[in-house]
């Protein structure tokens, strides 16, 4: 079913998809508020495509890295390149709140779609004050700027709550520990919960799964967690954040066992380099037995860079193949700051049934999740900006354009779930406050409305250069970064 949508076709797919539903969002709330709006690109540079329905020209153009809405300004004409570029037929058929000029009678002079009877870009007539996007009210253009982060914040919940309703949850039966996270200073806390355990109850009551035990854990409110296994009863006194809080140890420190069986191998990673397979067990690595996926896990992560050996079961034979981790950078669980893990892209088979959930738990838990995937966006750039993280961990198109060809090669659930994420991810970054963002604007309109006035063309102008030139430099970096692990990977590194 996806043969069609692979790279570059899935690129465009996802990224057309994010952009779109932004643009929209601004596009709609300044329709709804009466300001005048020309121009709908998806996309920069020369135009692939483009209809005029109404006063709108509708555009697709070359670079699909981003979009924008052309909006009517009282400085359309020394500001039209903010809102989408400087336009000869602006001057040539007058702009709002310029002197109207007649078109001349040299038909490549006129713009395109001219109309003798339209407004600005497209015909003779200035567009009046009370289509200007400055002319609205504070609420009303607060509206227009917060409207495409929301869209795409709605977008990245819609979806993941279609996939929770469609696909159902998986119930593991077993209440056996695959791994307990080790946590500096903190391992007595666990010393009577180790991997092979079985989790029996959780605060006194019974477990029958192994989504018992998370809800259980997660979800108590006794300051004191306590779990008993067939080894004994262990209690922690839980916080109310950090690696120590319920969720965290429901959701991180403590593993479920499940079965090392590799179900998928990425193309152009370690794994698939070295001969890996789906349906290969893994019964040991360097030589040493280990049992379940998180002890696995636990064993790549620990060594980037350094080859390792695994262990399998194919078939009727055992193998011994060696594979070295390739280094990559994320955020330490534990420390809080920027750590380097081992990773062979190499993902398990799936372990449990499915069972469908109520649409209610579905639409709550999606929530849930969305608003999670933000925090974690929102701690990522804390961390970058106080130094506890690389920029070396940060992705940027390259990046995004390989996760979405390997995405579409596993489905359209895993497709699907790379636009929410980039959605829930843009609609974060688009609130930092640097000028050419969603963010900055709406920092420049409340400094306007303290004023009590228009702030300098010369000052917007030199707002919009800065941050244009810390959109590039991030660009340049996380660009960089992306063409590195890809030439890596291509020289096997």
């Amino acid at each position: 079913m996806l043969e069609w949508l692979r790279t570059p076709a899935a690129i465009v797919f996802v990224f057309g998809i994010v952009i779109f539903v932004h643009e929209l969002g601004h596009f709609v709330a300044a329709k709804l508020m009466g300001v005048y709006a020309p121009r709908f690109s998806i996309g920069f540079g020369p135009a692939l495509w483009s209809r005029k329905w109404g006063e709108t020209e509708y555009i697709v153009a070359a670079l699909p890295l981003g979009g924008y809405v052309r909006m009517a300004s009282r400085e359309d004409e020394s500001m039209a390149f903010i809102e989408g570029g400087a336009e000869t037929p602006v001057a040539e058929v007058g702009a709002s709140g310029s002197k109207p000029i007649a078109p001349t009678a040299q038909e490549e002079k006129k713009p395109r779609y001219y109309d003798p009877n339209a407004m600005a870009p497209f015909g003779p007539h200035p567009v009046p004050e009370n289509r200007w996007l400055e002319s609205k009210p504070l609420p009303a253009r607060l509206f227009i700027m917060l409207a495409g982060v929301t869209m795409n914040f709605l977008l990245g919940f819609a979806i993941i709550a279609g996939v929770y309703i469609s696909t159902g949850e998986v119930v593991l039966p077993s209440r056996e520990i695959g791994g307990v996270l080790a946590i500096p200073g903190a391992d007595s806390l666990f010393r009577n919960v180790a991997a092979g355990d079985t989790i029996t109850a959780v605060d006194g009551r019974a477990v029958n799964s192994w989504n018992d035990v998370m809800e259980r854990v997660a979800t108590d409110s006794e300051k004191v967690l306590r779990i008993q296994t067939n080894r004994g009863v262990t209690e922690i006194a839980v916080r109310d954040t950090g690696i120590l809080s319920r969720p965290q140890i429901a959701g991180i420190v403590l593993a479920p066992y499940i079965p090392p069986i590799i179900d998928r191998v990425v193309p152009g990673h370690p794994a698939a380099r070295a001969g890996l397979q789906r349906g290969d067990s893994i019964i040991a690595v360097n030589g040493a037995p280990v049992r379940g996926w998180a002890a696995i896990v636990g064993h790549i992560e620990a060594s980037p860079g350094k080859p390792i050996t695994l262990t399998l079961v194919r078939g009727a034979t055992t193998k011994q193949i060696a594979v070295t981790p390739e280094a990559t950078h994320e955020m330490s669980a534990v420390t809080n700051a920027d750590t380097v893990l081992g990773k062979i892209g190499a993902t398990r088979r799936e372990y449990g049934t499915r069972h469908p959930i109520p649409v209610g738990t579905a639409i709550s838990d999606a929530w849930s999740t969305t608003w999670t995937s933000a925090g974690l966006i929102v701690r990522t750039l804390q961390n970058l900006l106080t130094g506890h993280q690389s920029l070396k961990g940060l992705s940027g198109p390259v990046g995004v354009a390989v996760q979405s060809g390997e995405a579409a090669q596993q489905g359209w659930t895993s497709l699907l779930l790379l636009i929410s994420l980039l959605s829930i991810n843009l609609a974060v970054v688009n609130l930092f406050p640097i000028p050419i963002l969603d963010g900055g604007q709406i920092l420049i309109i409340l400094a306007e409305t303290v004023k009590g006035g228009a702030l300098a063309v010369r000052t917007r102008v030199w707002l919009f250069y800065s941050g244009l030139a810390a959109i590039l430099l991030l660009f340049s970096i996380v660009t960089f970064n992306d063409l590195s692990s890809l030439v890596k990977r291509i020289l096997h590194l």
